[in-house]
């Protein structure tokens, strides 16, 4: 039975990562040091099964993580394990700074020490598009430099560079991914579509940065998945592959249709308005990239449509309500990003 790793398999994509993973018949190791971004509601259909199991490390502990690649002995490790929100870097990118560049350091010595011994051992590390900054006309390619704006997106594309030169100093076996931005169930309400979720189910004003104008190019956490999974088995050693949907939104646009995709099923309170707040400092206006390479190379495509995606998405909070319980109230309504002074 083939063994994978899953480093931050208790947030949003990684443990929807692990659920494919294990309908797929894999035996998945959670590695996760829970914080703030964590969920245990997230694995809680599987937490039981016997091909699943949590070990709780932080990844910047490169004894314990090379501990756990001796004695279970996987096939990959999916790196996912990041600090990914652009506001809680501008109040304090020193996390940032550790977690996801020191971090990845820490896998990427793990990694080259157990290659010795297991020389096919894989590593996929999930990146963001944000790391080619602000794209206002056509689509960032993978051969495209990194501009990145903000410190969250300056870690990311440090980490990439350090699997980069990894791969060409030590010849590691890893590959390289870079998604646009991400919806869909288990997602922390900090983030756009799931803040605007919970508002909806409170009766609160849906709160869009600016005028609005900024744009994403969205894709389900489902179809993100899949691609993973996909690079995993088919991806060229040594290759970075854009994931995206090659279809871009405003914040404003994706705020009206939530309104409206749920007012066709559900009666929502007379609070549930579009409401325009302070931008984020240094916000990027525009992110989107060109994902023909591993649509071409590996046969992978998006197979869900963005209506469907926020009806199943706004189905799926309304139905597992007690998944907020298990997260600070703070977290949720406090507003992060903004300079003083």
């Amino acid at each position: 039975m083939q063994k994978i790793v899953v480093t931050g398999g208790l947030g949003f994509i990684g443990s929807n990562l692990i659920k494919i993973l294990l309908k797929k018949k894999y035996y998945v190791i959670n590695i996760d040091k829970i914080t703030y971004a964590s969920n245990v509601y997230n694995v809680k259909n599987f937490k039981n099964n016997k091909k699943y199991k949590f070990i709780k490390c932080d990844i910047n502990n490169q004894k314990k993580l090379i501990s756990i690649l001796n004695k279970h002995k996987p096939k990959v490790i999916f790196n996912l394990a990041a600090e990914t929100h652009v506001d809680r870097s501008i109040d304090s990118p020193k996390a940032f700074i550790k977690n996801n560049i020191n971090g990845t350091f820490s896998i990427l010595e793990a990694v080259r020490k157990y290659s010795k011994i297991n020389r096919s051992f894989k590593l996929i590390h999930i990146s963001t598009d944000e790391v080619y900054g602000d794209v206002l006309n056509s689509r960032s390619k993978e051969s495209d430099s990194y501009v990145p704006s903000s410190p969250y997106a300056a870690s990311k594309a440090s980490s990439d560079h350090l699997v980069n030169s990894y791969i060409r100093t030590f010849k590691i076996k890893a590959i390289i991914t870079n998604c646009s931005n991400n919806y869909g169930p288990n997602q922390h309400p900090e983030k756009l579509i799931p803040k605007l979720i919970y508002n909806i189910l409170n009766n609160k004003p849906l709160p869009i940065y600016g005028k609005g104008l900024n744009s994403r190019e969205w894709i389900h956490v489902e179809d993100h998945c899949n691609a993973l999974l996909k690079v995993f088995l088919k991806g060229k050693i040594g290759e970075c592959y854009n994931i995206g949907s090659n279809i871009n939104y405003t914040n404003y646009t994706i705020g009206k249709k939530l309104i409206k995709i749920v007012k066709n099923k559900h009666h929502i309170g007379n609070r549930v308005k579009i409401k325009f707040i302070k931008d984020r400092p240094g916000h990027d206006m525009r992110y989107a990239i060109d994902s023909s390479k591993i649509r071409k190379k590996l046969n992978w495509k998006p197979k869900i449509n963005l209506e469907n995606g926020l009806l199943n998405t706004f189905e799926w909070y309304k139905d597992n309500k007690k998944f907020y319980t298990y997260i600070n109230k703070r977290d949720i309504k406090k507003r992060l990003g903004i300079l003083n002074g």
